[in-house]
């Protein structure tokens, strides 16, 4: 075929693009914010589905994202299409911040202090494929993870909530009145058509 990639896309790779364009951060964010409003389903699931994938985002289990966020939303009954664009919150401009307090909270619940790893150290760490690098981070970064996750999970319910709420709400709205305009143009379409002509007045 014609324009073709050389190298096929892997299936993760089409959803990622899917759901996070190679475009700049604030199309980006434009894109998955009207991707979330647009979803055809209640604020409620919606929400949900979002939240689950914003607390996948907070787990140090880079490349299953995805993965754990489908499962969440799966058991919750949230959209599976939010949940996907809620990870968009784990992007490689927050990931570090993520990764960094995650591994503070995480030591500081485990063993008292906030550890000795500064935030390139434990970004350098986590993009190494080393086993013995990795089996130092996850533990304490997966405690973390979720003490982070949980909240942060509960406050994008909320504002997701609440704006696909208002969103669908105003749509709804608009198709009324445009229901409504139609509906009144016929009507008065009609009764031209049916007007009897004017006759003409007497000398």
């Amino acid at each position: 075929m014609l324009f073709r990639r050389k190298k096929p896309e892997h299936i993760w790779q089409r959803l990622r693009v899917a759901v996070w364009p190679r475009r700049n951060w604030w199309r980006s964010f434009q894109y998955v914010s009207k991707r979330v409003l647009r979803l055809s389903a209640s604020p409620h699931v919606v929400a949900i589905g979002f939240a689950a994938g914003v607390f996948a985002s907070f787990t140090p289990f880079i490349g299953f994202h995805f993965v754990i966020c489908f499962i969440l939303a799966y058991f919750m009954r949230g959209n599976l299409v939010a949940a996907a664009l809620g990870t968009w919150v784990g992007n490689p401009f927050t990931f570090p911040f993520i990764w960094f307090y995650t591994y503070k909270l995480g030591n500081l619940v485990l063993h008292g202090h906030e550890g000795a790893l500064t935030m390139g150290q434990i970004s350098g760490r986590l993009l190494n494929v080393s086993f013995a690098n990795l089996i130092e981070l996850l533990k304490p970064m997966t405690i973390g993870g979720i003490l982070l996750g949980v909240p942060a999970a509960f406050i994008s319910y909320f504002i997701v909530r609440r704006l696909v709420f208002v969103y669908q709400r105003s749509r709804l709205a608009a198709i009324a009145r445009r229901t409504e305009k139609r509906v009144l143009d016929k009507m008065l379409h009609r009764g031209e058509g049916h007007a009897e002509p004017s006759k003409p007045s007497e000398q």
